[in-house]
Order: C-alpha cells, then sequence, then structure tokens
C-alpha cells in the first residue's frame, strides 16, 4: 500500500479516498468520467444523481453499466469497482433537486468533490425546461454546495458555445450579453406560468440561436452571481465526440452535432447539407474533456483561497495550431469511409455542403424529398412501411437548427487551459492526456469512424462484416457513378437540342 501511495502520480494522490457527487453520470461524458475516476485512483465513494424511471431501480440503472463496452477495461482490473458508485435519487426538473432531506444530510457531510455535468443539450427544448435543468438546477447545486462541509472543489460543466454571440469567446464570464440576469429570468420562471415562459422565448433569448446556449449562458450567470466563496471553476468543452484514446478509442452513445451528420452520410441518407466548409468544426474527444475535468477539479483545490474575482474558466476546443475546418472534416472522414463501410447503407456515401439557406430547400428536393418519396412508393407497392421522408423530415429541422453552428467560426481563447496543462507534471499528462495540440486528426477519425460503425450503427468489427460493407459500398459507387454519367449525358443531349432548335429558328 506505501509502495502503491508513493507511485501515485499529483492528481491521483489528490483523489484518493476522496468523496465525489457528480450530477449527469448516466450521460456521454458523465460516464467517461466516472469510468476514469474508476479506474486511475482510488477515491472512496461516487455519488451520481439518478432519475428514476418507472419499472426501473436507480441501482439497476448502474448495473447495466457492466454490460457496456467503456467499462469493460474498468471491470477487468477491478470487478468490484462499480459498488464505489452510489446512486442518488433525483431529478434536475424537480424542487431542490428531487433530493431527499437524508440524501442530502448524507451529501452535506460527506462530499468533497461536485461535478455538475447535468444538462439538456437539445437545442429546440422548450424554454421552461431548459431553464429548469440548465439554469435554475444550477442554482440549487451551488445552494446545496454551500452546505458542503468538506467541500475543496465545484466543477461546473457548461458549453464553449454559451457565449456563441460573440466570435471571440475568452476565459472570462459575459453578464452583458443577456437579456436578463438570472436571478430575474428564475423569478419570472416561479410567478409565470410554463406556457407563457415558452411564448416570451423570442424576447428572452434576443441573440442566442436556441433555448440551449441561452439557458447555459444564464447558468454561468448563476455561477457568477451566486458562487460566493466556494472553491468553484467552470469548464466550457466545445463539441463533444467519440473517445480518442480510452478506455476504448472510438466509443461514442449518442447522435449529437457532426457525428449525426457523419451516421446520415455512412448511410447514403444525407447527402445536401447547410455547412460552410471553410467554417472550423470545433470538435474534442470525450475522453480529453473527463481528463479536464478531473484536473480543473484538482486545480481548484490546489489553489483555494478566499477572492472576491470570479472563478477561473476553461475552454476548451481545437489549438489555435491544429484546427479543422467543416471542409477537411468531411474530406477526411470520407476518404477513409471505405474501410468502415456499413453494410446496409441505402445509397453511395457522400455529402454536398452548401451556405444558402434560402437555396437549401430547393436543393434539399432533388437530394432528399424526390428519391425519398421514390423509395416509400416502392415500399407501400411491397407492403412495407414508408420511412424515408419522415427521416427526411426531421434531418430538414435538424439541419436548421445546426445551421448557426456549421456556417460560424469561432475563436477560444485558452490561456487557463494551457496554464493548467503546464501545471501538471509529466506523469500526469500522460495519465489525464488532453493535448489538442498533439491530437492527429486524420488517426482520430480513423478510431471514430470505426467506433460509430460498431457502436451507433450496431454492425460487428469483424473481418467478414468489414469486407461486406466494402463489398456493399463499391456496389453503390458502381450505381452512383453510372447515374451520375446518365444524367451529365441527358443534360448535356437537352442542351444540344435547344442549341440545334434555337440555330434552326
Amino acid at each position: 500500500m506505501k509502495l502503491e501511495m508513493e507511485m501515485e502520480t499529483e492528481i491521483q494522490a489528490f483523489y484518493r479516498n476522496k468523496t465525489i457527487f457528480i450530477t449527469g453520470g448516466t450521460g456521454f461524458l458523465g460516464k467517461v468520467i466516472i469510468e476514469k475516476l474508476l479506474r486511475t485512483t482510488e477515491v472512496k465513494r461516487i455519488y451520481s444523481l439518478i432519475r428514476k424511471k418507472r419499472g426501473q431501480d436507480i441501482q439497476d440503472r448502474i448495473a447495466l453499466w457492466e454490460k457496456e463496452p467503456i467499462f469493460e477495461l474498468l471491470l477487468q482490473s477491478k470487478p468490484e469497482a462499480l459498488s464505489r458508485v452510489v446512486p442518488i435519487a433525483g431529478d434536475c426538473l424537480e424542487p431542490d433537486l428531487g433530493i431527499s432531506d437524508t440524501d442530502r444530510k448524507l451529501l452535506s457531510a460527506e462530499v468533497q468533490i461536485v461535478i455538475h455535468g447535468a444538462a439538456t443539450v437539445r437545442f429546440n427544448e422548450p424554454l421552461h425546461v431548459a431553464l429548469a435543468i440548465n439554469t435554475r438546477a444550477t442554482r440549487l447545486m451551488v445552494q446545496l454546495a454551500k452546505q458542503m462541509l468538506q467541500l475543496e472543489a465545484f466543477v461546473h460543466v457548461s458549453t464553449a458555445y454559451a457565449n456563441c454571440v460573440v466570435d471571440h469567446i475568452e476565459e472570462k464570464f459575459y453578464p452583458d450579453l443577456l437579456t436578463s440576469s438570472s436571478e430575474k429570468v428564475l423569478e419570472m420562471t416561479d410567478q409565470l406560468s410554463d406556457q407563457l415562459i415558452d411564448n416570451m422565448t423570442c424576447e428572452l433569448l434576443g441573440s442566442f440561436p436556441n433555448t440551449y446556449t441561452y439557458t447555459k449562458a444564464l447558468g454561468e450567470d448563476v455561477i457568477l452571481r451566486e458562487a460566493g466563496d466556494l472553491p468553484m471553476c467552470v469548464f466550457r468543452p466545445a463539441i463533444i465526440i467519440a473517445t480518442s484514446r480510452e478506455p476504448v478509442a472510438g466509443w461514442i452513445d449518442n447522435l449529437y452535432g457532426p457525428i449525426a451528420l457523419l451516421y446520415g452520410v455512412a448511410y447514403g441518407i444525407l447527402r445536401i447539407a447547410l455547412v460552410d466548409v471553410k467554417a472550423q468544426n470545433s470538435v474534442v474527444p470525450v475522453d480529453y474533456c473527463a481528463n479536464v475535468a478531473l484536473a480543473s477539479a484538482w486545480k481548484t483545490a490546489a489553489v483555494r483561497t478566499v477572492s472576491s474575482a470570479p472563478p477561473p474558466i476553461y475552454n476548451f476546443a481545437p489549438s489555435e495550431e491544429n484546427l479543422l475546418t467543416y471542409g477537411e472534416f468531411r474530406d477526411k472522414t470520407q476518404s477513409i469511409g471505405e474501410n468502415y463501410a456499413v453494410s446496409k447503407m441505402i445509397w453511395y456515401p457522400f455529402l454536398h455542403c452548401m451556405t444558402t439557406a434560402w437555396l437549401y430547400p430547393l436543393a434539399a428536393f432533388f437530394y432528399h424529398t424526390l428519391p425519398g418519396f421514390v423509395v416509400d412508393l416502392a415500399l407501400r407497392t411491397v407492403g412495407r412501411k414508408p420511412r424515408l421522408l419522415q427521416i427526411y423530415q426531421k434531418i430538414h429541422i435538424n439541419m436548421k437548427l445546426l445551421r448557426p453552428f456549421t456556417c460560424r467560426s469561432w475563436k477560444f481563447d485558452a490561456m487557463n487551459r494551457d496554464h493548467l496543462w503546464q501545471c501538471m507534471t509529466p506523469q500526469d499528462r500522460e495519465l489525464y492526456h488532453f493535448d489538442m495540440l498533439a491530437l492527429d486528426w486524420d488517426d482520430y477519425f480513423t478510431r471514430a469512424l470505426r467506433g460509430m460503425r460498431v457502436y451507433l450503427c450496431k454492425e460487428p468489427p469483424t473481418p467478414a462484416s468489414i469486407a461486406e460493407g466494402q463489398r456493399i459500398w463499391r456496389r453503390f459507387h458502381l450505381l452512383h457513378r453510372t447515374l451520375q454519367l446518365f444524367l451529365v449525358g441527358s443534360a448535356a443531349a437537352l442542351i444540344w437540342s435547344l442549341l440545334s432548335l434555337v440555330a434552326s429558328l
């Protein structure tokens, strides 16, 4: 035991025997944080706020993690590791987070580190729901943290796009961007009905593109106004996608952001998108995000002082010396797409990008709606349920929601993040790696595509399955080129006929 403690890194030593409270632990980032804590440190206990589901005990939800690929490596080395995760029944939509008095006393007495990551990330979430989860729950977490007798660090997980109405996002708070303070908005939610709040969406959002970014900005305003002398920091990750290195390369369990584009393209369904190929695609691996969250908690506890200065903020986006555009993102993934083709594609995967919003419905009609109608008609003919037109309706709605982020670039300052990296020992930099400058995008997307094929498309990583996908890819590629040749030939013939007709007059 003594030798084991001597070999610990500084961050590992910090987490030894600590009790941690995590919200959002059942989410994408939350699972990775919990897995990393259990695998690399000797934490005493992790309390995780978990919402009750009808017909499912909260303890059963944690037990199901044993079957998930993200925990496989952990359970091989520490079979009983998940016994250290203790569920706390609660719900961010409920008053006082739905936490019982007994559990509240338990948390107040034992917890030393808080990582608040619970959020709704839906761009079109009704405002009253987004306010309850992303803003009011943040205030309730701050109030709970003030009751914690042993609190050493509180990490509030925000988003790099919380202040997206400005192009240059510094590691500071932006209260002036809001039409009303968090205090006033939350007071309104207490006095007005949900419907009235939703009816005020446009007036309250102002320049914010959706309820997600607006309510996350309000959440930061809560931290600025109410954190007081709590040992707190704000972590702002950009677009979180698949793991890079650990615990398993390429793992992902959701279809948010650019991954949704890749998924649709992989099946040959999505062919035209509102995307500026010159705009920056600020994606970051989820394992890097987990490492920043854990390192920032360590740093917050290490420099804890009673000060009136606002809590430090850590922006986390691609390095300015290693940026990625949407065009590069598309080209890199398409260049290796054949290697990880899915066997259930309906056409050859390709993606054309455009930025003209008013022209997009016309392009989408020829790229999506018209082929979708033909496919659905064929399905009806053979007695099967039509699906494609309904899918395209959802795609076109989501494309409009994504456009503010796929056709615009931001500059993210990262002085605090870089300073955090410099403060870490070489051993901690290896164990809790998050150096975006050193990330090889080609290698990363090779792993991410492989992971998407396995974890989202549910296709086995066997040589036979991969060979089948490649065979189907080549077949559709030939059909695609044949169709292109036919269309070009038909257009040329039509133009020639028109020219001949004009010449004969």
